[in-house]
Order: structure tokens, then C-alpha cells, then sequence
């Protein structure tokens, strides 16, 4: 339902904060697991669980609390996730040991429902012309997130100690499910039927029987038993669970809403920018901390090796706000290929020019600008694919896809940089060289699939006559989405 201006003024800023508050939750860690891994007394291998598992929870859970939403009301499933992501980040803030680190850390992964509940709300109580902006910026957050993480880490941990990466964003977390709790209103959108307990244990099984061997492949071997094992059974419970979703009167993913053109293009988008962009942000900092000695890279501290990604969480944040606009002009499908051909571009220079920081700004920032307008345009084509009760499900698993493809990303940079090691032990140059050329490769993919999406991806609802104010309220209770029937004389 669409609500009065003054009780929806807040629901953008409320959205935002808890949007950023987990993205930096998911990329603060990456840069000091060194540093937990000595104050915990823990191994290399096992530490490296503080980001798998993580992103194992967000996997499950992201579109299981979209679909929840979908159903309960999103603004009441907001608010449990925003409770779960602080107590998640108290946990791993006190913990005294890995175990309770890991624990900590899978709680957390509650929040990826932020993603498809925040566009859910956006869509279902903002009026039309003001919905592709709030996407757009909500995309633009969640990238700046992403990559200020990355950047604050160095600072934070100075300043203060490592525990204090859960402390600040549990204090932005709980002042967003405050204001969630008093200031969001109920949208009034539901979607029918029950929920489906069979697909969402199979959709976690088969999540976690794939992502564990692509996080671990580079240690147990590529051709090892239990990476072939797991993977072939991921394939088997994966196939169960299309078959599951596919016989229920009410799946938790729709199948097909997800063979709508518009929407299994912008997926494949998704999954090789997911590729992309994770695998380069769990490298890139290594390989600017790798002393010059090697050969390569410039002995950068933790800090300073954040600053040198700053220009993309810019770019990325600067071009996502413009992206609806560009949207409006050039269309979505023009915007998000040339996103993904910026992207090829920084990969070439990654790839052929590292070897002076300026060319590691350049890179960055083209890469931001790519990033950003193509991001915000894939969820404004997912919002306007689908119809209004499946937004929250739908942006779910295109999140979902993207975390998917930070886990292949991350596998297959781990795999290539790990290939070819020093006597000192650290990589080679070559091994990063070959690294960063994947990545483009899978941007180049990008562009590809960004080829498929069609022009005309909006969903067609059947035409309401639209009255007077009283109508359109109802037509928006339905779930018309934009109201695209015209206005009765």
C-alpha cells in the first residue's frame, strides 16, 4: 500500500543504513584474519572460516527471509534480520575462541535478508517515480559498503582493536531496527499460500554441499574425493529442489518467474560479477601488502593498501545514484553492458599494468563506475520483471547469485595466485597476472549475458481503472506494480 509522504520519509534513510551496515559487516573482516588468527590461536585453513561461513548463512537465508517477507510482511522480517545481524555481531565481537567466532559469524549471515526486504519495502510503499531512484541508491550503498570495508578496517583496527569491526556496525545496526521498529509502516502486500519447510532444507543443503568445496578446493585438491563428492551432491539436491519448487502450490522460489527472460539474464549477471568482484577484493589487498622485494607489489600496510581501493566504493557509489537516470535515457540494457565493458576495461589494466599505484587508482575507479550503474540497474530490472508480492524473493536470489559467485570468484583466485608460490612462499606475480585475467574473462562473460537481457523487461499487471486517490491505493494493495493502467475519464 502506498503510504502518506510523511510516514515514508524515513523508510529510505532506515533502509540504507541497514543495507551498509551489512555490507561492511562482510567485508571489514577480510583484510585482518591475521590478526584474528593470532589473538585466537588458531590455524591459516581455520580462520579462513570467519568469511566461508558467513557467506554460507547469507547463502541460505537470503532468499528464504525474502519469500518470509513476501508473506508476513517485510517490514516484520526487516526487523528480525536486523536483530539477528546485531546479536550475530555481539557474539563475534566477545567471542574467546574460533568456535564462538564461527557461531557469531553464521548469525550474521541472517542479515543478507536486508537486500530483498529493503527493495520489497521500496517497491511496496514508495510511489512510482520515486521507486527506481530508491533502488538505484540502495544498490549504490550496498556497493560503497562493500568496498569501504575494505578501507576502514586499517584505520579501526589502529585506532582501537579488531573486535571493534563488530561493535560499530552492531551500534548502526540497532539504531536502523529502531527506527524500523517505530518509523517503517506495514506495506499492506502479501504474497498467498504456505511455506515450504522441504525446499528450504533443501535449498541450504544443496547451498552448503556446493560452496563448502569451491571455498575449499584450493586446499583438499580440485580432484580430491570430498570436493567431487559434495559437488555431485549438490547437483542431486539441487535437482530434488527444482523438482520440489517446481510440484508446490506455493514454492519458495518461483520457477517460473525465474525462466522470465528478464530476470534468469540478470541473474547470470549477477553470478559473473559475483565472480569479479569478490574474487578481486579477497586478493587485491595481498597484493599490495606484498613487500617490493618480490618483484611485485608495494609493501603497503593494511591502511594504505585500503586507500588505494577508495576510488572504486566512489565511483561505485557515485555512478549507482546516476544509474537510474542513465536507466531513463539509454534503458537499462544499454547501461548495464557498458557497466560490464568498464569492468573488462579495469581487468585489462589490472592485468597488464600493476606495477605503479596510479594504475591501481585508475583501475579501481573505472571498475567503480562499471560496478555501480550496473548494479543498480540489475535490481531495477529484477523490481520491474516481477510482480510486486514475488520483489522480495526475486531480488533474494539475485543477491543470493552473487554471493554464489563471490564463492566461485574467491575458489578460483585462490586456485590460480596458489599454483605458482616463491621460495619465501608468498605467490608469484604471474600467479596474480593469470588471476586478474580470469576475472576479466568472467566480466567479459558479464557482457555477454548483459547482451540477452531484453529491452521491454517491465511485468504486465491486468489494467485497473484508476479513479480517484481511493482506487489507486487499492490498486496498489493488489499489487499493481507501477500502476500501469491509465487513468479512467
Amino acid at each position: 500500500m502506498l503510504q502518506p509522504r510523511a510516514t515514508t520519509r524515513l523508510v529510505v534513510p532506515v533502509l540504507l543504513l541497514g543495507v551498509l551496515s551489512y555490507a561492511l559487516i562482510q567485508s571489514l573482516i577480510a583484510p585482518v584474519l591475521p590478526v584474528i588468527q593470532r589473538d585466537l590461536h588458531t590455524t591459516q585453513s581455520t580462520v579462513t572460516w570467519v568469511l566461508t561461513v558467513n557467506l554460507l548463512s547469507a547463502s541460505i537465508f537470503t532468499p528464504i527471509l525474502g519469500r518470509l517477507g513476501d508473506r508476513a510482511g517485510k517490514e516484520k522480517i526487516l526487523l528480525v534480520t536486523l536483530v539477528a545481524l546485531a546479536v550475530g555481531s555481539a557474539i563475534s565481537a566477545v567471542a574467546p575462541n574460533i568456535g564462538v567466532m564461527l557461531v557469531g559469524r553464521a548469525v550474521q549471515g541472517l542479515g543478507g535478508g536486508v537486500l530483498p526486504l529493503a527493495f520489497g519495502i521500496v517497491r511496496d510503499t514508495l510511489p512510482r517515480q520515486r521507486v527506481a531512484g530508491a533502488v538505484g541508491l540502495i544498490a549504490a550503498v550496498l556497493g560503497i559498503g562493500t568496498g569501504l570495508g575494505v578501507v576502514l578496517a586499517g584505520p579501526i583496527v589502529d585506532a582501537l582493536n579488531y573486535r571493534a569491526l563488530f561493535w560499530l556496525p552492531m551500534i548502526m545496526v540497532l539504531l536502523a531496527a529502531a527506527v524500523t521498529w517505530f518509523r517503517v509502516p506495514s506495506s499492506g502486500v502479501r504474497a498467498p499460500g504456505r511455506f515450504s519447510l522441504t525446499a528450504s532444507v533443501l535449498l541450504a543443503a544443496w547451498l552448503v554441499a556446493l560452496l563448502v568445496p569451491l571455498t575449499e578446493a584450493a586446499q583438499w585438491g580440485w580432484g580430491s574425493t570430498r570436493v567431487l563428492s559434495l559437488l555431485l551432491a549438490a547437483v542431486v539436491l539441487a535437482a530434488a529442489w527444482v523438482v520440489v519448487e517446481a510440484r508446490s502450490a506455493s514454492p519458495l522460489i518461483d520457477m517460473r518467474m525465474m525462466r522470465t527472460p528478464a530476470v534468469w539474464t540478470t541473474n547470470l549477471v549477477a553470478l559473473l560479477f559475483g565472480i569479479s568482484l569478490y574474487g578481486l577484493l579477497g586478493f587485491l589487498p595481498a597484493f599490495m601488502q606484498t613487500p617490493s622485494s618480490a618483484g611485485y607489489g608495494f609493501g603497503a600496510t593494511v591502511t594504505r593498501a585500503g586507500l588505494l581501493i577508495l576510488p572504486m566504493s566512489v565511483a561505485m557509489f557515485l555512478s549507482g545514484l546516476a544509474g537510474p537516470r542513465l536507466t531513463h535515457r539509454f534503458g537499462a540494457k544499454t547501461v548495464l553492458v557498458g557497466g560490464t565493458l568498464l569492468a573488462v576495461a579495469s581487468f585489462a589494466i589490472l592485468t597488464l599494468a600493476h606495477d605503479r599505484q596510479w594504475e591501481i587508482l585508475l583501475a579501481m575507479a573505472v571498475l567503480g563506475l562499471g560496478f555501480g550503474a550496473a548494479f543498480a540497474t540489475m535490481s531495477n530490472v529484477v523490481v520491474a520483471a516481477v510482480p510486486a508480492h514475488q520483489t522480495g524473493v526475486a531480488n533474494g536470489m539475485n543477491a543470493n547469485i552473487r554471493t554464489i559467485g563471490g564463492s566461485l570468484g574467491a575458489a578460483l583466485m585462490a586456485s590460480i595466485v596458489g599454483a605458482q608460490v616463491l621460495p619465501n612462499g608468498l605467490p608469484t606475480e604471474n600467479g596474480y597476472r593469470y588471476g586478474f585475467a580470469a576475472l576479466g574473462l568472467a566480466s567479459v562473460g558479464a557482457a555477454l549475458a548483459a547482451l540477452l537481457v531484453p529491452r521491454n523487461h517491465r511485468h504486465v499487471e491486468p489494467a485497473v481503472a484508476i479513479r480517484d486517490e481511493e482506487s489507486y491505493a487499492e490498486a496498489a494493495v493488489a499489487g499493481v506494480p507501477g500502476l500501469e493502467a491509465k487513468v479512467a475519464n
